[in-house]
């Protein structure tokens, strides 16, 4: 079996090692196929890519495989068979058109598509290759959230910065630092991250529901004391600017479900006032909490007796 010649390979993911990406894909043939894929199928899952030279989508097709086969960290392995050169091969796996992509695992395959695909689509069938199986690089990250949730903001900092290392443009890592610099209490550090990133990571989701919570403690910060906000909300209720403020810094010192609570009775009281604001915020929230996030799914519910009674 030969090493994968560097005319047919895309450069490695950023941040992986060349070498690393060297072990986990190979060039084979009908001659080494039980070896290289067989056998190996019953410790990692084998993604098989059929190609030719004469193929444009393979052309396409074949760094994308290589690039996700990287990402995963080890735990999936890319067997490169020119379909030209091991044609019998082809005809006992039914093989009618190119690209094809088998996934082999505990000896068999178990799955396949052919044609080319959007990346959503390959990524799909790799996560199904995977199984539970996690990425060296996921387990970090759910350690770096669940130590931040654990209140501790400076390692988890550090383990999101480390990550970053290794894959600069992570959206979990960098919106997890983001996070980091809110619970430490520093909007400052939080705001010079934000500014730094580029459009299309900002726009990423767990980014984006980051960038939400620094502008809600943003404005936070300036809406006064809790209990003083409470009172005046308590001499008037239809004080809808206080009812608002209150809202604004119950949420920056981590109380959504009380900060929820004002925003959709302000929103009874009086949907439009100041242009929808409350309902705007109430967005902004579920944003920085997540779409998942239950309070979210209540939240919306609460949100839409109010607006549909």
């Amino acid at each position: 079996m030969t090493r994968v010649s560097d005319s047919n390979r895309s450069s490695p993911p950023d941040g992986q090692n060349q070498a690393a990406v060297d072990g986990m894909i190979k060039d084979s043939d009908a001659a080494h196929f039980v070896a290289d894929v067989i056998e190996v199928s019953r410790t990692f899952p084998v993604i098989v890519d059929f190609w030719a030279p004469w193929c444009a989508p393979c052309k396409q097709l074949g760094p994308l495989l290589e690039k996700l086969v990287g990402e995963a960290g080890g735990l999936v392995r890319l067997v490169k068979i020119d379909i030209d050169k091991n044609q019998g091969l082809a005809a006992q796996l039914q093989i009618e058109s190119i690209p094809a992509v088998f996934a082999f695992k505990d000896g068999r395959p178990i799955d396949a598509f052919f044609g080319a695909q959007p990346e959503s689509q390959v990524r799909a069938f790799m996560k199904r290759s995977c199984g539970d199986a996690k990425t060296p690089q996921e387990a970090a990250l759910e350690l770096a959230a669940a130590t931040l949730d654990g209140g501790d903001a400076t390692a988890a900092s550090a383990m999101f910065g480390q990550i970053l290392e290794h894959q600069p443009a992570d959206p979990a890592a960098t919106a997890g630092l983001i996070r980091c610099a809110l619970a430490a209490g520093d909007a400052a550090a939080a705001q010079r991250i934000i500014k730094g990133l580029p459009k299309e990571l900002a726009g990423e989701a767990p980014v984006a529901a980051a960038i939400s919570a620094a502008e809600l403690a943003e404005l936070g910060d300036g809406c006064g004391d809790v209990a003083a906000l409470r009172e005046k909300v308590a001499n008037d209720e239809n004080d809808l600017q206080a009812r608002y403020d209150l809202s604004l810094a119950l949420y920056s010192n981590d109380r959504p479900e009380e900060a929820v609570g004002e925003l959709i009775e302000l929103v009874r009281r009086n949907r439009q006032w100041k242009d929808d604001a409350a309902r705007k915020q109430l967005v902004k929230i579920f944003d920085a909490l997540g779409h998942q996030h239950p309070l979210t799914v209540e939240a919306r519910k609460r949100l839409s007796a109010v607006l549909f009674s």
